[in-house]
């Protein structure tokens, strides 16, 4: 009978060690998106999915890796189960497909390519799968990706020349470099040899350990010379962007959290705010504040106080449809503009998406309106910033039954999205977190969940325009390189089986 070929040659991963590597990937995974201190486990929690590639075969591959996923989403998404019940774990296993799918085609590389090439493709179909089940399909979904770990963290510095995407490829790649025992020198007929550290005698031994460290060196210098290309650039565009050169702007920003309220509750609502916070020039209100166009008596008290509010409502559409709209209320009382949602969630009643984007022209500079979910897509946002967008204002729905872990995970979203252009965001959400995030990522002001009527203000430094990360080519292009992969294995007709010895 012949032997199965395994990434370590005739010796798969046994039954508890796969075991023990599943529960400590979700473990790290937990941990790392729990606690921010630990972001750094994300790495392990990667590394325990590249060992679980060394399972005896790939359905048992993609079925391990399934089950990470479905433990780390419908733990961390259990918002889920609270707005579509039971459905949920539809859901779930959706999302977990795809690390499922990760660990199969990680076991393939190893099977099938030598140890550097595969070690070099791997972290691009990491990206590759992260991109396209975050951005590119109908039930898109770009929550829990490595990057939001980072949302807190020291590191959030990076975010400008390497994105959430990127910071994904690198921690992929430095599981790759910990997980030594693929990276084993093969023989001349091509079967893995014991690693040099393992080496029967010192003869055998010296040459192994250089030809592996060799192989491992070169590894960290081509998936780090990309890096260091953009920290230089990053660099000399920071060197560029001298005081003068950036705008000296700023406008007073005030919200106040109010969830499905009435037109009395809005007024009064803004009669506390604007006592509070007097030297307010703009106010928030959330995502669905109305029920309709905004009431006439709202647009009296903004040309009585002559104030600027940016308030979330609908805007009717044909055949009884609505577009989910958030309207710019000028001084005089008259809509100065207005901004449709360009992606409705998906099995809600959200409405139309918009038929463009545009940037405010306001009297302090230009300002993206992002509604709500479309800031966690980069492909809406980008747009916005190719305008020349200089900050970003968010109206977000954020329904306080739907728990605070669900609040929590959207409230990562804005200081990475600030991180990445370089410009300041003010997230102003129905029943928390509400933001105000500066143009290097950090929250300056919030107003904690479930906080009804709470409310939040702040300077809004506008700088810029923002500038977009360049892992906005390295994720399409290694969203190309996963399916040129999937499509040549499927050729060879042996996706799910390894090949014989």
């Amino acid at each position: 009978m012949n032997a199965v070929v395994t990434p370590i040659g005739n010796r798969p991963l046994t039954l508890p060690k796969g075991l023990g590597f599943l529960f400590g990937a979700v473990a790290a995974f937990t941990l790392a998106y729990t606690f921010t201190p630990l972001s750094f486990l994300t790495v392990v929690y990667l590394w325990c999915l590249l060992a679980l590639a060394r399972l005896g075969s790939g359905r048992r591959a993609f079925y391990f890796g399934l089950a990470v996923g479905l433990l780390c989403y419908s733990f961390q998404l259990s918002c889920f189960y609270t707005i579509f019940g039971w459905a949920a774990v539809a859901l779930w296993l959706v999302l977990a497909f795809w690390i499922g799918l990760f660990v199969a085609l990680a076991r393939l590389c190893w099977l099938n390519l030598k140890p550097i090439w595969a070690a070099l493709l791997i972290p691009f179909l990491w990206t590759g799968l992260e991109y396209f089940r975050s951005e590119l399909y109908y039930l898109r979904f770009s929550w829990l990706n490595v990057g939001y770990a980072f949302s807190h963290s020291p590191l959030l510095p990076a975010f400008p020349w390497l994105g959430m995407y990127g910071v994904g490829f690198l921690a992929m790649g430095a599981a790759v470099l910990a997980s030594q025992p693929f990276l084993r020198p093969r023989s001349q007929n091509g079967k893995p040899r014991e690693s040099g550290w393992a080496a029967k005698n010192t003869e055998d031994r010296e040459p192994l350990v250089a030809e592996t460290r060799w192989k491992q060196a070169a590894i960290l210098g081509l998936i780090l010379a990309p890096a260091a290309t953009m920290v230089l650039a990053f660099r000399s565009s920071e060197a560029d962007q001298k005081p003068g050169t950036v705008s000296a702007k700023s406008v007073r920003v005030a919200g106040v959290q109010l969830e499905f309220p009435t037109d009395a509750q809005v007024i009064a609502a803004l009669d506390e705010l604007l006592t509070a916070e007097p030297e307010a020039e703009l106010l928030v209100l959330s995502e669905y504040t109305f029920d309709g166009p905004v009431p006439e008596r709202v647009q009296a008290w903004c040309r009585e106080h002559r104030r600027y509010l940016i308030v979330g409502g609908k805007d009717p559409a044909p055949k009884a449809n609505f577009y989910d709209t958030a309207f710019v209320i000028g001084p005089s009382g008259e809509i100065a503009f207005r901004q449709v949602k360009s992606v409705p969630i998906q099995f809600f009643a959200d409405g139309l998406p918009a038929p463009d984007q545009k940037l405010w022209d306001s009297p302090w500079g230009k300002i993206g309106l992002c509604i709500c979910y479309d800031l966690s897509y980069t492909r809406v946002t980008d747009r916005l910033i190719r305008l020349g967008a200089q900050a970003l204002i968010v109206p977000t729905m954020d329904v306080v039954d739907w728990g605070r872990r669900e609040h929590e995970l959207h409230a990562c979203v804005a200081p990475i999205r600030a991180a990445e252009y370089g410009i300041p965001i003010f997230r102003l959400a129905s029943s928390g977190v509400s933001q105000c995030v500066d143009r290097s990522g950090r929250v300056r002001a919030w107003a904690k969940f479930p906080g009804q009527e709470e409310m939040i203000g702040a300077r809004l430094a506008l700088a810029g325009p923002g500038t977009l990360p360049l892992d906005r080519w390295l994720a399409p292009f290694a969203t190309g390189v996963t399916v040129l992969f999937i499509v040549w294995r499927l050729a060879r007709h042996r996706f799910w089986s390894a090949p014989s010895e």
